[in-house]
């Protein structure tokens, strides 16, 4: 499982790329279950958690990115 603190370490094009394939392999893990061939049902909790981690990280960048922007434009 990946943590947060090396999420942040990523850089975007990486966090969007991570954040695509855990999204991907969770359809695949619903699909899965929704056969009934899902070997390990715990997968499904981790990878959600990984995804909200992931997004998390990515929509504080944005937040950042938003504040300084505005912050220069208010210096001016």
């Amino acid at each position: 499982m990946t943590s947060a603190r090396e999420f942040r370490d990523l850089d975007p094009l990486e966090l969007e790329t991570r954040i695509e394939n855990a999204r991907k392999e969770l359809f695949n893990l619903r699909f899965q279950a929704a056969t009934g061939r899902l070997d390990n049902s715990a997968r499904v909790g981790s990878v959600r958690r990984e995804i909200a981690r992931a997004v998390t990280v990515q929509r504080e960048r944005e937040i950042e990115q938003a504040e300084a922007a505005e912050l220069s434009s208010e210096e001016r």
